[in-house]
């Protein structure tokens, strides 16, 4: 059979002359045994390989010669399966393009390294656990470390009591320990309260982390932003009063780098409101409402990303963009859908626990997707569907028959639209599907589904099948709206990219399975046993995308004595092959914020399955290595 070629499909813009500056990233060899005889190599293809790259494989053991281990250039997949006999020692592989490029190896130790997963070890303090985590290339060498939000005893904003000090840790893929960040008392430990970005905001080739600080945040030196000694928590535990901070951090020392007032602020003129003050603003003057947060990385000018800061979207709705640039931390916009600006006050109280970031609208620049709105990268808003909250939200183009690019969203409350589809450009409602009330027995007491997804599972039909739980809304849809069954399968959480085909993979809790439509089942293609995934009912991994190998994604899990991180990879061959996706722009923004409140999965800014027609890469300037 003639072998597919594939390459990565980005969404150019209008605004043609800009380049989006992208972070350097090396080769990213990785190879694990798939077999008691079979090792496979996996490695990326870059943007900046010419679309017929070929590649040779090499072995080399540590007591014999290099072996050449394809006897044509390989021009398909971005992997190969080593089947041979392996003695213990070590092995390295070398890929080499051919023509020029960059070369990538990788040290396999078959005494430690024989299961198809990483280990990284960790330095977890005594009574947390590993949570979130984002990537980033902290010390500019093209390979990816994570930053790891080590979890306390947290407590929602609803709910009183003391919290522990929320912990961020940074660890090299060996196990490194580079810094410890402690944001102290005065920052609650939650879902909600705790965003954090890891990026390289001003293109020196290492990436930052951004985090709200408070009195007594301890930095990876040791220093202390604040007041040491402050105490802002009142008696139910929660922090209404005392200064705000936004701190950048270097990513790779911890140190931190600038320290400014948080905005958008829990009033607008007062630091220290009343809660009859805190009521009237956001609705409740109990810190519920108030201390809802969400962050993202934007290209607002198309060119260098920008960091957003977000406060509330049950009601009062307010975001804040700034620019790291040589050493110096500056406002670029703000938004508030409360402050009397003419039209503004459509967009309150239409935020997700989450939210994405893309060019919607082909000017080149990102837009800000906030559930049911869309801020403009000018920090204006651009439309509101006036839908309301939800839970969960998918980006992409997830209708190729559709121009541009689509969001998929459920709504909690019980309406007409519990499913909207609509186009992300203007916000038109390509279609909907009604939540319904729940009867005697039992469900959702009339609210809306609580979870929803929309994934490419079924090859029969064009673009992503969508589907949700709760409200009794059972079956699945098509991206144009069409009722294709009325069974629902059995996970509505995170996806992956896991086998060889174009079709995606179901992750929920420790499992990666395969819908298998013809049956309308599921089928277990990894059980990751002894361990576990983060955020209690939510299920969700530490972190899936694609670290390393070829386009194919990666699962971080915690294991359960919380000592380690394990990061499982794929060993199914595949025939396809797409430059990374972590050099796809919507996907790269969509991993940023994956951690950020009701973790969601992230997309690509292009459709994945059959009948993919010709890509087209993006003009991108990739940046230097450090």
């Amino acid at each position: 059979m003639k072998q597919v070629i594939l390459f990565l499909a980005i969404l150019v813009g209008s605004n043609a002359q800009a380049q989006r500056q992208m972070e350097f990233l090396s080769r990213g060899v990785v190879a694990v045994q798939a077999g008691n005889d079979s090792v496979f190599v996996s490695w990326r293809l870059l943007h900046t390989d010419k679309d017929n790259v070929a590649f040779d494989v090499y072995r080399n053991s540590e007591t014999g010669k290099a072996v050449k281990l394809n006897r044509k250039p390989l021009t398909d997949a971005t992997s190969l399966m080593d089947v041979a006999t392996l003695a213990n020692g070590k092995y390295t592989y070398l890929v080499k393009p051919l023509k020029g490029g960059q070369e990538g190896k990788y040290l396999l130790d078959k005494k430690e390294k024989g299961n198809p997963w990483l280990t990284i070890p960790l330095q977890t303090p005594e009574k947390y656990s590993p949570g979130d985590i984002s990537p980033g290339d902290l010390d500019g060498d093209g390979e990816y470390e994570l930053v790891v939000h080590m979890n306390g005893a947290g407590r929602d904003n609803s709910q009183k009591g003391i919290t522990d000090a929320p912990i961020f840790h940074a660890y090299k893929l060996d196990g490194t320990l580079l810094w410890s960040i402690n944001l102290g008392k005065n920052i609650r430990e939650g879902a909600h309260y705790t965003q954090f970005l890891v990026y390289d905001f001003d293109g020196d080739g290492r990436a930052e982390v951004v985090l709200k600080t408070a009195d007594g945040t301890t930095d990876g030196t040791g220093k202390i932003i604040g007041d040491a000694t402050a105490d802002h928590r009142n008696e139910d535990g929660h922090i209404v009063r005392g200064p705000e901070f936004l701190t950048v951090f270097d990513g790779l020392t911890g140190a931190a780098l600038t320290t400014t007032k948080y905005w958008p602020p829990r009033h607008p003129s007062k630091e220290n409101p009343t809660p009859d003050e805190m009521k009237e603003i956001w609705g409740d003057g109990r810190a519920n409402r108030s201390e809802r947060y969400l962050a993202c990385v934007a290209y607002l000018d198309g060119i260098h990303p920008s960091i957003v800061m977000c406060r509330g979207y049950y009601t009062r709705s307010t975001l804040a963009a700034y620019d790291w640039q040589d050493g110096k931390l500056t406002q670029r916009w703000t938004f508030d859908s409360d402050d009397g600006t003419p039209g503004n006050s459509d967009y309150r109280g239409q935020g997700n626990h989450s939210l994405s970031v893309g060019d919607v609208d082909g000017d080149g620049c990102d837009e800000i997707i906030y559930g049911a709105a869309v801020i403009d990268h000018n920090g204006k808003g651009l439309y509101s569907t006036g839908l309301g909250h939800a839970d969960a939200m998918h980006f992409s183009d997830l209708d190729p028959s559709h121009p541009g690019l689509e969001v998929f969203n459920i709504q909690e409350k019980f309406s007409d639209a519990g499913l909207n589809f609509r186009n992300a450009k203007t916000g038109e409602i390509l279609w909907r599907v009604a939540s319904f009330k729940a009867d005697e027995s039992g469900g959702d007491k009339g609210e809306g589904p609580g979870r929803g997804v929309s994934f490419n599972v079924d090859p029969r039909y064009t673009g992503n099948e969508c589907w949700a739980f709760g409200a009794q809304m059972k079956g699945m849809w098509n991206a144009q709206g069409k009722k294709i069954s009325e069974i629902t399968p059995p996970s509505c959480n995170f996806a992956v990219w896991w086998d060889g085909d174009l079709l995606r993979e179901l992750l929920d809790k420790n499992r990666v399975m395969k819908w298998d439509w013809k049956t309308e089942k599921v089928i277990t293609l990894l059980e990751a046993n002894d361990c576990m995934s983060n955020n209690g009912t939510k299920s969700t991994p530490g972190l899936s995308a694609d670290l390393f190998g070829d386009w194919r994604e990666e699962v971080i899990l915690r294991t359960t004595d919380n000592k380690s991180l394990r990061i499982f990879t794929t060993t199914i061959p595949t025939r396809h092959r797409f430059v990374t996706l972590m050099q796809d722009p919507i996907y790269r923004l969509s991993v940023a914020w994956q951690n950020v409140a009701y973790n969601q999965p992230p997309h690509p800014g292009f459709y994945i399955g059959d009948g993919m027609g010709k890509m087209v890469k993006q003009d991108l300037k990739i940046l230097k290595q450090k």
